[in-house]
C-alpha cells in the first residue's frame, strides 16, 4: 500500500476511533505506540502522522514524548488533545496545568480559516466539540497561529500552514464532535493528499494472494464459532485454498437458539466447506458445574475449547496452519501503551493453542476493524443473516448467567432471548439496534399467574445503539413493545415470571456490554 497514515498512541481510551475515522475516509492506517523508533517510522513511510490523546500531563518531566523524527520527516502532522500539547512542547511552545478544565461538550469559536476546516466550519461560527483536558497550550511554537478557541482552551485549534502541522485540543474522532469525522477526512485527503482509494474489494484480492503465498500447498484448520469474524475468515480461506481448509465448529451448548444448526447449514451445505461439528455441550457444562466467579468461568470455557479443538484437529489427520479471526483491535491491545487487556481477552484465544500442536498462524483479517470485517463478508457473498448479526461474546450465554451455569438456566435464557430477538426483528428494529440480548438474573421473585403464586426467575432485557462500538446508549423502546415482549416471555418460558429492561448508557472508552 503506497498510501498509509501512522497513528502514534499515547494511551487514550479512544485512539482506535481515530483509526476508524481514517479508514472511513478511504485511507489505510495503523496504530503504533508512541515509542516507535526512527528506523521503524522511516520504514513505515507514512503520508501523514496523527498523535493521539492520552492521560498524561506534558508538564511532568516523565511524560511520554515521541521521537523528533515525527516532525522532521516532511509529512503533515495532526496532534489531538495530548497530541497537540506534546507537539507544541516539542517544537518550542509552552503548556500549563489549568483550573479551567473542560470535560464533555464545549462551545468552540472558529477564529480563522485553515485547510483543516475548509468546507466544514466557517469563520465566526460556534461549533460543539468534545473536550477532555486539564492542561492547555499557552504559548505557540514559531510558525503557528490560533484558528479556534473555547472558554477553557484559548488555543483550541492551531495551525502551521508551512509545515502542515495542526493541533486540536478537542477530540474529532468521537461522535460527540459533529463534523469531527469530516475534519479527519480533510486532514488525510486535503492536507496529506491521499486519494481515499482503499477499498474492501482491493483488500479481498490482496488477502487471498497473501493466504496462498503463506500456505502454499499446506493444510489449514480453522476454529469456526458462527460469529462474524470466524465466519468471514473461513469464507475467505475457502476462496483462497478450497478443500485444503477444514473448519472445526465446537458447540459448547451455550449458543443462541438454533445457532448451531444455522452454522452447519450455511458452511457445510451452502458453501461446501469441509466442516467438523463437535457437540461438546456436556463437557462444557460439566466443567462449569459449581463455578460462580465470572472470570473463572471465562477461563474454564477457554481451556475447554482448546481441549475439544485439539482433539478435533487430530481427527482430521493433521494440519500445517491454524486460522484465527484476530482483528485489528486485538493487535492494538497486544502492543498498546498500557499493555494487553488480559481480563477482557481471557475468554478467547487464551494465549493460543498448545505449542505441541506445532501450527503456524494464519490471521487474514488482523488489519481490519469489526465493521470492515462485515464489509468483507459482503464481498464474499455471505448471507446477511450471518454478517449483520449482533455481536455475541466468546463465552456465549455463560456470561449472561450470573452465578453457576446449568443446562436448565441456559435453556431458560436461550428461549427468552429468542423471543426478544424475534420481536425486535418483527418490529423492523434489528438493524437499527447495535446489540440486544437477555440476561438471566441471579434472583427469584414471588408472582401471581392466574390463581396460583409462583416463585420463579427474573430476566433482564438489554438493547443498545452505537455507531462505533466504543460508546452506547440504551434503545428507547416504547412501552407497548416492552409489554408485548415481557408478556410473551412470561407466558412462553415456564420458570420466568418477571422481566425488566436495562436503561444504562455507556460512556466513551467502554468496549464490552456483557
Amino acid at each position: 500500500m503506497s498510501e498509509r497514515i501512522l497513528i502514534l498512541d499515547f494511551g487514550s481510551q479512544v485512539t482506535q476511533l481515530i483509526a476508524r475515522r481514517v479508514r472511513e475516509s478511504g485511507v489505510y492506517c495503523e496504530m503504533r505506540p508512541y515509542t516507535m523508533q526512527d528506523k521503524e517510522i522511516k520504514k513505515f513511510s507514512p503520508c501523514a502522522i496523527i498523535l493521539s490523546g492520552g492521560p498524561s500531563s506534558i508538564t511532568n518531566s516523565k511524560a511520554p514524548r515521541p521521537s523528533k523524527m515525527v516532525f522532521e520527516c516532511g509529512v503533515p502532522v495532526l496532534g489531538i488533545c495530548y497530541g497537540q500539547q506534546v507537539m507544541c512542547e516539542t517544537l518550542g511552545g509552552k503548556v500549563e496545568s489549568s483550573s479551567s478544565r473542560e470535560f464533555g461538550r464545549a462551545d468552540m469559536e472558529i477564529l480563522e480559516t485553515c485547510e483543516l476546516f475548509e468546507g466544514i466550519w466557517s469563520v465566526a461560527s460556534t461549533q460543539t466539540v468534545w473536550m477532555s483536558h486539564g492542561d492547555r497550550v499557552i504559548d505557540l511554537p514559531e510558525g503557528f497561529r490560533v484558528v479556534a478557541a473555547s472558554k477553557g482552551a484559548p488555543m483550541a485549534a492551531i495551525a502551521d500552514d508551512t509545515h502542515k502541522f495542526y493541533g486540536v485540543q478537542f477530540h474529532p474522532e468521537v461522535v460527540h464532535t459533529p463534523s469531527g469525522g469530516a475534519l479527519i477526512k480533510n486532514f488525510v485527503q486535503r492536507v496529506a493528499k491521499c486519494d481515499g482509494s482503499w477499498t474492501m474489494s482491493a483488500f479481498k484480492k490482496r488477502a487471498i494472494k497473501a493466504i496462498r503465498d503463506q500456505v502454499g500447498s499446506g493444510r489449514v484448520v480453522c476454529g469456526l464459532s458462527g460469529g462474524v469474524d470466524s465466519s468471514v475468515v473461513a469464507a475467505l480461506l475457502h476462496q483462497a485454498i478450497g478443500d485444503r481448509l477444514t473448519c472445526v465448529f465446537v458447540d459448547s451448548g451455550l449458543l443462541r437458539l438454533g445457532e448451531a444448526d444455522e452454522v452447519v447449514n450455511i458452511f457445510k451445505k451452502e458453501l461446501n466447506v469441509h466442516l467438523l461439528h463437535k457437540n461438546a455441550s456436556l463437557e462444557f457444562l460439566s466443567a462449569l458445574a459449581g463455578v460462580s466467579d465470572p472470570e473463572e468461568k471465562r477461563k474454564i470455557i477457554g481451556s475447554t475449547f482448546i481441549d475439544v479443538f485439539e482433539r478435533a484437529a487430530l481427527e482430521i489427520g493433521g494440519a500445517d496452519f491454524l486460522a484465527q479471526g484476530t482483528l485489528y483491535p486485538d493487535v492494538i491491545e497486544s502492543v498498546s501503551v498500557s499493555g494487553p487487556s488480559a481480563v477482557i481477552k481471557s475468554h478467547h484465544n487464551v494465549g493460543g493453542l498448545p505449542e505441541r500442536m506445532n501450527l503456524q498462524l494464519v490471521e487474514p483479517v488482523r488489519e481490519l476493524f469489526k465493521d470492515e470485517v462485515r464489509e468483507l463478508g459482503r464481498e464474499l457473498n455471505l448471507p446477511e443473516s450471518l454478517i449483520g448479526r449482533h455481536p455475541f461474546p466468546g463465552p456465549g450465554l455463560a456470561i449472561r448467567i450470573p452465578g453457576e451455569v446449568t443446562e436448565g438456566k441456559a435453556n431458560l435464557l436461550r428461549k427468552a432471548d429468542a423471543i426478544f430477538i424475534d420481536e425486535i426483528r418483527s418490529a423492523g428494529l434489528y438493524d437499527i439496534i447495535w446489540q440486544a440480548f437477555t440476561v438471566l438474573l441471579p434472583v427469584r421473585t414471588v408472582g401471581v399467574m392466574g390463581d396460583a403464586r409462583t416463585y420463579d426467575n427474573v430476566c433482564a432485557l438489554r438493547a443498545v445503539t452505537s455507531t462505533d462500538g466504543m460508546t452506547a446508549d440504551f434503545y428507547h423502546f416504547d412501552m407497548d413493545f416492552l409489554g408485548k415482549v415481557s408478556n410473551r416471555i412470561v407466558n412462553e418460558v415456564p420458570g420466568i415470571n418477571r422481566v425488566v429492561y436495562d436503561v444504562t448508557s455507556k460512556p466513551p472508552g467502554t468496549i464490552e456490554w456483557e
